[in-house]
């Protein structure tokens, strides 16, 4: 497939998985979705393992590598700030329409870049500037179309765990740039025992929530909570698929991959009836074009 069409389809399958998320957690205990998504994607990641281990049949991009403890750990690491990510962004996305939410997410590369100037000493273009501005501004446009839903971001606390789930989220792209660039791991690696682990750090909640060890709300099974799981692998499969092709440019690719918004917001208002679509779409678009921005400078 060539690299563009994959791309695009990352970024339909991304926006697939909002709205999976969305449907998945309204009205509904957050936890058990947690874990039981992740438990889904894990089943297919140990299936893939257990494959490969009984024979060489598998096509390159699934194979995963044998790790050192180290490495194990380093993984781990990653998966904990995802879980933590998740939680506050799965939490604030079953209180917030999902026109606001997914819109908020996608501020992540810019965060991301804030992370790379203070951490990793990088200097952004001037392109950069200018989509960093372009965001935030937007970003202040959004605000003045929730305020008319009775959100307002300064004093929503849902919007105070949104952000610090895209903020975690930044952490955990950073840190996959020291996976992926400095310590050598595979995308197949990283996601298999991402995926399993994740698993694993969730299933204490889950039983917590099980036993009652807190206040609770109610859980009911839906197929969405399958949508999770099946779209955020492919949308991840069909990314790192992109970044293979030695044709590829990654600044477009991670670009492309913003039309993921304009698919959550679109699927908000037609299958959520969510309010205040026409003053949402102008801040929508600003936030898609800053970030695109961003990531090309």
């Amino acid at each position: 497939m060539h690299w563009i069409a994959a791309s695009l389809l990352s970024a339909f399958f991304l926006g697939f998985y909002d709205l999976s998320t969305k449907h998945a957690v309204r009205d509904n205990a957050v936890l058990p979705v947690l874990f039981l998504a992740n438990v889904c994607s894990a089943v297919v990641w140990l299936t893939l393992l257990a494959i490969g281990g009984a024979s060489a049949g598998l096509p390159t991009a699934l194979r995963v590598d044998d790790l050192t403890w180290i490495k194990h750990l380093q993984l781990l690491l990653k998966s904990t700030i995802v879980a933590a990510s998740w939680l506050c962004s799965y939490f604030a996305l079953k209180s917030l329409p999902l026109s606001i939410a997914a819109p908020i997410r996608a501020t992540g590369p810019m965060w991301t870049l804030f992370g790379a100037l203070l951490v990793l000493g990088e200097r952004p273009t001037w392109i950069e500037f200018v989509g960093v501005g372009i965001t935030l501004a937007s970003f202040f446009g959004l605000s003045l179309a929730g305020a008319k839903e009775g959100i307002h971001f300064h004093k929503n606390q849902w919007v105070a765990w949104l952000l610090g789930g895209t903020l975690l989220g930044a952490v955990s792209g950073l840190y996959d740039k020291f996976l992926m660039s400095r310590a050598g791991f595979t995308a197949s690696t990283v996601q298999c025992w991402f995926s399993i682990y994740l698993a694993l750090i969730f299933l204490p909640l889950a039983v917590g929530w099980k036993l009652r060890w807190w206040p609770r709300n109610t859980f009911q099974w839906r197929w969405s909570i399958l949508g999770i799981s099946f779209a955020l692998l492919v949308a991840d499969f069909l990314y790192f698929d992109a970044l293979r092709n030695p044709e590829a440019l990654v600044s477009l690719v991670s670009s492309l991959r913003r039309g993921s918004t304009l698919v959550a917001f679109a699927g908000s208002l037609w299958l959520f009836k969510e309010a205040n679509g026409r003053q949402k779409i102008i801040p929508v678009l600003g936030i898609v074009t800053g970030i695109v921005l961003t990531v090309a400078g």
